[in-house]
């Protein structure tokens, strides 16, 4: 017979059983929750954290089950993460869309992936429909959180096991294919809890060639030591094997009369993640030490739609990490003061293997189809090893009963160590050229001072401001693997030179609630890039290269709000308003973008949703989202936009029985014709579509 687990204080009850991210309305995400987890790694009040935090609870994921990360992440105010097909991904938080490394993706509190092996669709190696919810701290974060902390840190927490045992299943299909099962067994007995999670899904895609099959699985095991610590260990393992061209994009002309043409079929990627993690937390009155060791392993074979027109290559690049995340936490009774030092220790080797590719093609130019390709020379082959040691403090204290105030500084230490084992220097494969740098080692030594104050006006509302410097070192692509070009004298060969992007973000926050009919809050910041990392495109050969802009400012507003309009009626608003510039990046002498807007960074992105769930009926409930995307410059010149889109979503939950329920949803109902994503290609608009009007059905069993 299951019992129950022995009291365990709530400082470790934060990180195994999430406060304030568990029971929540279904479909109410924004709600100001009273706890976030992400900040200092362990329950904390939002209301004395001095930064724009958005908590997804774990009953609205498992209520909407989204198909796709976006569904869900796009709810905060601000945030835009599109589709670049299947579970594909590319994030705007605070910064333009961009596939750069400037947001930290992390599961319980652990990086999914080494500083130095940055993957821009991250959240594709997280179980996300099955996760136990969602924080976006939005901005650098904390000293508990270095290098790749510039947008935002994503924390995705796992479920907890349940205390009696349980059973979960869930069928769906849905049109293109699409079909998915989730399935989750838990329970507890004495000390021990364990939950396992499967994940199937396929789906042939909309667009030509366009279809993914994923397995994954997690499990979670918690062991009370005691009656004041926890020991709770998490294995996840991905399976991904997906034909990449959803994000391909198309001419005018087909993106409005043809949209599930497709002009890379080729391309493709397949991905292994494993991820396993043991935290350890003892809390002994007011010390709390934490250690958590934990190993990653990554593999992604690809051979990438996007540059296929100027770089066709197909490459694998793979990586092992074995590091540790330790801390000590002393509170002090005089003015609520608490003092936090920890370091982070990352050892990460990997490699990088690449054959240059000779396509075969119908057409030419930028609507040419790539229909078959021979693989040929080894262009790259190298050993990359990742090293850092992060040590940090972070302290807070109370001079006034209503005034918290926080200060933090973290010193990275990163290493890179490179070892080529072709030749050296500029080689020709393909009619292209690229440069092999020599073997080298490249070091970067940065110190982080955070800043922060609340203060509670009563009346459960605040304010909170923060000043938080960080930084970001060059993945490992962007030092060892510069880009392609038609003649030897257009490399660029000092991309091992690239310094660090430093960043300065301000920040000013006011929320509150007006009891549990009303939650709101509003943001506003600042964030100023020097030495930012951009992809430079050339206008008439589209080849891109890595290369240290001047300065690029980013400014914005987030508001976000949830109002309950009257019983089984809320509303929930979201909005963010942004401007993305270069402030001072001359490309050559004759190339300034000083003063232009960033490309692929709207100024607006809107999300309303309107939710009913009857009283006296558990489980109905129905949703309509509205979601809004403004235009967009499609160059670094500011010749031409994307107009924006606006889409209407539903969704539902019917209960059947007490165990049985089924749930739908219809995407994009108007059948509105958008673009996940517009550039410029060869000085002509292109367009990757997103998906038509689209139906899910499904049925779920849960054991009571």
């Amino acid at each position: 017979m299951a019992t129950r687990l022995k009291p365990i204080p709530l400082a470790l009850l934060a990180l195994s059983f999430p406060v304030g991210v568990q029971a929540a309305p279904a479909d109410d995400p924004l709600e100001l929750a009273p706890v976030t987890v992400t900040g200092t790694r362990e329950g904390r009040t939002i209301a004395e954290t001095p930064a724009t935090v958005n908590v997804i609870k774990a009953d609205s994921i498992a209520a909407q089950k989204p198909q796709h990360a976006s569904q869900i992440m796009n709810q905060a105010a601000g945030v835009w993460v599109n589709v670049t097909g299947g579970e594909w991904h590319v994030t705007a938080i605070r910064q333009p869309l961009t596939t750069n490394p400037v947001y930290l993706y992390l599961e319980d509190g652990v990086p999914t992936r080494s500083t130095g092996f940055f993957n821009h669709n991250a959240l594709y190696e997280i179980n996300l429909p099955q996760s136990g919810g969602v924080e976006i701290n939005k901005g650098p974060g904390t000293a508990l959180y270095g290098s790749d902390a510039i947008g935002g840190v994503i924390n995705v927490l796992t479920r907890a096991p349940s205390l009696k045992p349980s059973a979960e299943a869930s069928i769906e299909a849905g049109q293109f294919g699409w079909t998915r099962g989730l399935f989750s067994l838990s329970g507890s007995q004495g000390n021990d809890g364990v939950r396992g999670d499967l994940n199937l899904t396929h789906t042939g895609g909309w667009r030509d060639a366009t279809g993914y099959d994923r397995q994954s699985a997690s499990m979670r095991w918690d062991h009370a030591i005691g009656a004041n610590a926890l020991l709770k260990t998490v294995l996840t393992a991905s399976n991904i094997d997906q034909d990449t061209a959803g994000s391909s994009t198309i001419s005018r002309d087909d993106y409005q009369h043809n949209p599930t043409v497709n002009y890379t079929p080729i391309s493709f990627r397949k991905v292994q993640a494993l991820r396993l993690s043991s935290a350890y937390e003892q809390e002994d009155g007011a010390r709390l030490m934490s250690v958590t060791p934990y190993l990653r392993y990554d593999s992604m074979d690809l051979l990438a739609n996007w540059s296929l027109g100027y770089d066709p290559s197909v490459y694998n690049t793979s990586n092992r990490s074995f590091g540790v995340l330790a801390k000590v936490r002393q509170d002090f009774a005089p003015l609520r003061a608490r003092l936090i030092a920890g370091v982070d220790i990352d050892y990460s080797p990997g490699s990088r293997e690449e054959n240059a590719l000779s396509l075969g093609k119908e057409g030419s130019g930028y609507t040419a189809r790539y229909t078959s390709y021979t693989v040929g020379g080894r262009t790259f082959e190298y050993d990359a090893t990742f090293r850092a040691i992060s040590p940090y403090l972070h302290g807070e204290i109370s001079p006034a009963e209503r005034l918290r105030l926080t200060g933090g500084l973290r010193f990275d230490h990163m290493h890179y160590s490179y070892d080529n084992s072709l030749s050296d220097g500029v080689v020709a494969s393909g009619g292209r050229f690229y440069y092999r740098p020599a073997d080298t080692s490249t070091t970067y030594r940065h110190w982080s001072p955070k800043l922060g104050a609340t203060y509670d006006l009563g009346g459960q509302q605040s304010l909170f401001a923060a000043y938080n410097h960080a930084f970001r070192a060059p993945s490992e692509g962007q030092l060892f693997r510069p880009g392609a070009s038609g003649s030897a004298a257009g490399l660029a060969v000092n991309t091992t030179d690239l310094k660090p992007i430093k960043v300065n973000s301000y920040e000013l926050g006011y929320r509150g609630n007006a009891g549990k009919s009303l939650g709101y809050s509003l943001s506003a910041y600042r964030m100023d890039k020097r030495d930012d990392i951009l992809s430079y495109k050339d206008p008439v050969t589209n080849a891109t290269q890595s290369v240290n802009a001047g300065r690029t400012l980013h400014r914005g507003i987030e508001a976000g709000a949830n109002a309950g309009l009257y019983p089984g009626l809320e509303l929930g608003l979201s909005y963010g308003y942004a401007i993305h510039s270069y402030r001072q990046w001359q490309v050559n002498g004759a190339t300034d973008y000083s003063g232009k807007e960033m490309e692929t960074a709207p100024r607006q992105i809107g999300n309303t949703r309107l939710s009913y769930a009857p009283a006296g009926n558990k489980g109905w409930q129905a949703t309509a989202e509205w979601v809004h995307l403004g235009s967009y410059w499609l160059d670094q010149a500011n010749t031409q936009k994307y107009s924006g889109h606006d889409l209407l979503n539903l969704r539902g939950n019917l209960p059947l029985a007490a165990e049985w329920s089924l749930f739908a949803s219809l995407n994009n109902v108007t059948d509105r014709r958008y673009a996940e994503s517009a550039s410029l290609s060869s000085g002509n608009d292109v367009y990757a579509p997103g998906m038509p009007r689209t139906a899910y059905l499904g049925i779920e069993y849960k054991s009571k």
